[in-house]
């Protein structure tokens, strides 16, 4: 301002004016206000505040000036009003915007200015708008240095920045400046990059650098950049990716390990198989894979618990490790499956390791302070003999691992293409299952056989029964996957899935009128053995909504007499929920009479066997017969299973049979036929 006023009071010395001024444009650019002006010795001071923008009609684009003599009515008025008689005003530009006008003022005479003049107006106009737009750009600098500083200083990264031509730092933020670590980072690889040509710089990406120290990661990045005075500078940032290291190690070691025991897993297997493999072929040696599975670990599952399981895979994991040659080379590839890769350096060793392992299996386990014992059976195939492809290799050697396990288990087994057929085709039905129950279950369908009552030969309720409409292998019976299903511990998945259809099927049929037609289902041994067996059917059965007194729970005798007092407890725990409970297949285990009386059954299922040759086997007829007057004495009903003829049909009635199940009067069928051949049918019988 006191140059701008000098200005002003050389120009009214010079142009023999009466005053001169600066003439601002407000921010809202609504108003037009004098900030600095200059009145002559024996002059008074104009009017020259608060002048409407869009009625300033002395202003122009470029310089113009007014005279009272010549101008416009509206120049005229702006003229009166400030007290003058002439005017020029010239447009001052800062940022490419007009901010305000300078103007020269004469309030004695209508005086015109010739061109020179105006020129010389013009041209300190220029010197006014030079010497403001170099202080507010010195200004804007000063404020954008200050604001930059405070942000670059706020960031948890360090940022150098540095001379590009001799490498002087120029800035630096407090996290470079307050820790050396990130200061030696950056300036270890900034003379690298001051030396480095142009085109190299463009391709170069972030560098890691560690920190032993302190243990930190930093990645660091370099940039040509130009600085906010316009210097040419590189920009070097420092960030700390020691967390983004970690979450990186953490997610790749969850990616490739088994969280359980910490050995790779399958994923890893096949990336890690697929190069010792390829690095075989090109040294033309010989490498292995043994597929290692264990010999009924379901038992010590269902038996002891899945804590004792998981101590023991824990075990077994750490034992494989501890075979000199295998550390680092063992898997999990899935509940209680491991492989281990010989590689090409091991392969002479490998009769050695086998037998290490073997015998490692031959000792007691000791999970929570007691001994157990768990066997494996294991298949082996080598490679590039039995193939150079990783999933067949490994097919191949779970193909003699289940060999291993039709010789008795407990024993290992090389890959042998004449016995690969059977094998794999049980391996191809254990794949499409585990799919089957993984995603899609209601691949199994539930059929039901009708239970006939002996004396009117009204079908009064039906068992339920699974069938596997598999999309890959097509329609099988429960003999061709339910003893796998046991093996692989999937039958529970599929018995609960059956449960449930069976209670909604009931009830259907109640609600459609049936309101007595109740239904039998089977329980497995694993079904029964899981701990929450009775919270798990209370749970189905209210979520279907059937009346639970509809509903038959039938379990096997071999489960029944195996272990009195838990069966005891497990009976009595269904009954509280309101289902019936049948002991099937009765006749088939053994001191069945001794336990019987002590189970609180509603129903006796007489197994087949006792059936086929009834009609001309007196033993056969006397059991039954047997059993039939014992249920009477106990309140039990007795339903006969495997009845395929009239005159077994007959022989059982007569014998006093409650209800007779069997092909005689009908096969197992789907819930839509079944409704219209036997529900609340009299049925005639058919040989």
């Amino acid at each position: 301002m006191e140059i701008v006023e000098g200005i002003l009071e050389d120009i009214e010395g010079v142009l023999i004016t009466s005053h001169a001024a600066i003439m601002q444009i407000s921010a809202d650019n609504n108003w037009v206000d004098a900030v600095i002006s200059y009145v002559g010795p024996d002059d008074k001071p104009m009017e020259m505040t608060n002048f409407a923008m869009d009625k300033f009609a002395i202003a122009g684009d470029g310089i113009k000036a007014c005279y009272t003599d010549s101008c416009t009515e509206d120049e005229r008025t702006i003229l009166e009003l400030m007290g003058a008689e002439t005017s020029v005003t010239v447009p001052v530009y800062i940022n490419n915007a007009c901010a305000m006008y300078f103007a020269v003022f004469d309030t004695h005479s209508c005086t015109h200015y010739g061109e020179e003049v105006l020129k010389f107006i013009g041209d300190v106009a220029n010197i006014v708008q030079i010497i403001a737009q170099k202080k507010v750009t010195r200004s804007s600098l000063l404020s954008s240095y200050e604001v930059l500083r405070e942000i670059l200083s706020s960031i948890g990264s360090g940022i150098m920045v540095f001379n590009r031509t001799d490498g002087t730092v120029l800035f630096e933020n407090d996290v470079a400046a307050k820790t050396d670590e990130v200061k030696r980072a950056i300036q270890e690889g900034v003379i690298d990059y001051m030396n480095m040509p142009d085109e190299e710089k463009k391709h170069r990406k972030p560098s890691e650098y560690y920190d032993p120290m302190s243990g930190l990661w930093f990645e660091i990045k370099f940039s040509d950049l130009t600085w906010i005075d316009g210097s040419p500078v590189i920009v070097c940032t420092a960030v700390d990716t020691t967390q983004k290291k970690k979450n990186q190690q953490k997610i790749e070691y969850q990616a490739n390990n088994d969280f359980l025991t910490g050995l790779y897993n399958r994923m890893k297997c096949e990336n890690d198989l697929r190069r010792v493999m390829r690095d075989a072929e090109n040294t033309d040696t010989k490498g292995a894979v043994m597929f290692i599975d264990l010999d009924d670990f379901k038992h010590i599952n269902d038996g002891l618990g899945h804590q004792y399981g998981d101590v023991l895979l824990q075990q077994i994991a750490a034992g494989l490790q501890g075979v000199p040659g295998l550390r680092g080379n063992c898997y999990r590839m899935g509940g209680d499956e491991f492989l281990v890769i010989i590689r090409p350096e091991q392969y002479q060793d490998m009769e050695r390791i086998i037998k290490n392992v073997v015998n490692m299996f031959n000792k007691p386990w000791y999970l929570m302070g007691t001994e157990y014992y768990c066997t494996m059976s294991m298949g082996i195939a080598t490679f590039p003999d039995n193939s150079d492809d990783v999933h067949d290799i490994i097919k191949m050697a779970d193909v003699a691992m289940y060999e291993s396990k039709k010789s008795g288990k407990n024993c290992y087994n090389y890959y042998d293409a004449d016995k690969k057929t059977n094998t794999a085709k049980q391996l191809d039905i254990e794949n499409n299952m585990r799919q089957a129950v993984a995603s899609q279950i209601q691949e199994f369908v539930v059929f039901y056989q009708p239970v006939v009552d002996t004396v009117t030969k009204k079908c009064v309720s039906c068992e339920a029964l699974v069938r596997w409409d598999s999309k890959s292998l097509g329609f099988m019976g429960p003999g061709e996957f339910i003893p796998l299903a046991e093996y692989l511990g999937l039958i529970t998945d599929i018995g609960d899935y059956i449960l449930e259809e069976a209670c909604k099927q009931c009830k259907k049929w109640n609600d459609a009128g049936y309101v007595d037609f109740h239904v039998n289902v089977n329980l497995s041994v694993v079904q029964l053995l899981q701990k929450n067996v009775v919270d798990n059917i209370n749970r189905i059965i209210l979520q279907s909504g059937v009346n639970p007194s509809n509903v038959v729970l039938e379990i096997t005798e071999s489960f029944a007499i195996n272990d009195m007092d838990r069966v005891l407890n497990i009976i009595k725990g269904l009954k509280t929920l309101g289902p019936r409970i049948a002991l099937d297949d009765f006749g088939t285990g053994y001191s069945s009479l001794n336990y019987i009386k002590q189970l609180p059954l509603n129903i006796i299922k007489v197994d087949k066997t006792f059936i086929d040759d009834i009609v001309g086997d007196d033993y056969a007829q006397a059991f039954v017969k047997l059993i039939v007057d014992l249920s009477k004495t106990i309140g039990t009903q007795i339903v006969v299973e495997g009845v395929e003829h009239s005159d077994q049909y007959e022989l059982l009635r007569e014998l006093g049979a409650d209800y007779i199940q069997g092909y005689y009067f009908g096969k197992p069928v789907p819930a839509k036929e079944f409704e219209e051949k036997f529900l609340g049918k009299q049925l005639g019988g058919a040989d």
